[in-house]
């Protein structure tokens, strides 16, 4: 069993410490990152200065792309679907005719 690791991750101009696994730590800290990165940009771009609701709007601006690569990925499974029904189809024709 791989020993945890205390780390402090500063999001929003707090502080969060965190026992974690150390393989978590470079994803933890590349999201801490982003999420800074986003949050200037929207202060920076509207007139928000409410963190609640800049760090809701980072929330929001994640999870959206989130769900739209999954809304893409099950696009692009059906349509794969589709493809290898269609593959079939015509494989069996073929040897139906045989």
């Amino acid at each position: 069993m791989s020993e945890k690791l205390k780390i402090k991750l500063s999001i929003a101009d707090r502080v969060y410490p965190l026992t974690i696994d150390p393989a978590q730590e470079e994803g933890l800290r590349k999201a801490a990152k982003n999420i800074e990165q986003l949050a200037k940009k929207f202060e920076q771009n509207y007139a928000v200065r409410d963190k609640q609701d800049i760090l809701a709007m980072c929330a929001l601006q994640f999870a959206s792309k989130i769900e739209q690569k999954g809304i893409e990925q099950t696009e692009g499974t059906k349509e794969a679907q589709e493809r290898l029904r269609a593959l079939d189809e015509l494989v069996n024709s073929k040897l139906s005719l045989k």
